[in-house]
């Protein structure tokens, strides 16, 4: 009884998010707007310059050529869930094609993460969450130079992403594999230009991220909050990161949350359409 218990409310718990996400989007397409209704300058030359540019860059056949071989993998990895993927597989044996497929950043997302690490020319970067590298592999492409620390939690992924990283000629890449509760207080005294938080949805958790790994930053500091309205819990998470005194501009893209640690920005939240 207990398991279908726990099926059920996993079931119900999934709906629930999926049901929060949709009402959301249409609430985030209501108030939403694009470069026409950005009054700091700042984020202008951001979302014209970088969220809208529309060059065909080379990188982008690179970050393709990424995805096509993890989506036309055949291999079944065993999985050590330490964050909230369970929203999309019932067991912990997945494919790493689905895994690309519904886990892991979009074409579209993955080209932003390309054009953002080469407008900031990011040079030291913390990934929370690797899965399959991805992301990790679109910010490496936007500035090679940069130096990247990206942790995962299950270590049949890390095994995979580095050789996937090796096969793509991926450097100066660092995949850690612990919990993050457990490297984090190991990494809080580094400093990073960019800190993209990727790896568990969970409000709590994330808070408690947020708040771990303030004291890595510096003025011209960019966190990114993937997947914002995954759940109302998440959401409520990104509520009071806005408002924490630290943080003086946000970016809601609705799937992407972008906060700025700039003294001389008047705290602003905006809503964009990407």
């Amino acid at each position: 009884m207990i398991p279908n218990a726990f099926g059920i409310v996993s079931r119900i718990i999934t709906k629930m998010s999926k049901l929060h996400q949709i009402q959301s989007y249409f609430k985030f397409l209501k108030r939403s707007t694009n470069q026409h209704g950005v009054h700091s300058p700042f984020v202008f030359d951001l979302v014209t310059k970088c969220f809208y540019d529309t060059k065909k860059h080379q990188a982008y056949t690179k970050i393709k050529g990424y995805r096509k071989q993890l989506l036309n993998s055949t291999l079944a990895i065993k999985v050590t869930d330490l964050g909230s993927g369970g929203q999309f597989f019932k067991t912990n044996i997945r494919n790493v094609s689905k895994m690309a497929q519904v886990a892991g950043s979009n074409f579209k997302e993955a080209k932003l993460l390309f054009r953002l690490s080469q407008y900031f020319q990011f040079n030291s970067v913390l990934e929370l969450g690797t899965s399959l590298g991805i992301a990790t592999q679109a910010i490496h492409l936007g500035n090679p130079k940069a130096n990247i620390t990206t942790i995962e939690g299950c270590p049949n992924i890390s095994e995979h992403t580095r050789q996937q990283f090796d096969d793509f000629n991926i450097k100066n890449t660092e995949i850690i594999t612990s919990n993050f509760n457990t490297i984090l207080p190991e990494l809080n005294s580094n400093k990073y230009d960019l800190v993209y938080f990727d790896g568990n949805h969970q409000k709590e958790a994330t808070l408690s991220y947020f708040e771990s790994l303030l004291p890595t930053t510096h003025n011209d500091t960019i966190f990114i909050f993937d997947d914002i309205y995954w759940s109302k819990a998440m959401t409520e998470a990104w509520g009071t990161i806005k408002e924490h005194p630290k943080v003086t501009v946000t970016i809601d893209t609705y799937h992407f949350g972008f906060v700025f640690f700039r003294k001389e920005q008047a705290k602003a939240h905006f809503t964009i359409r990407f």
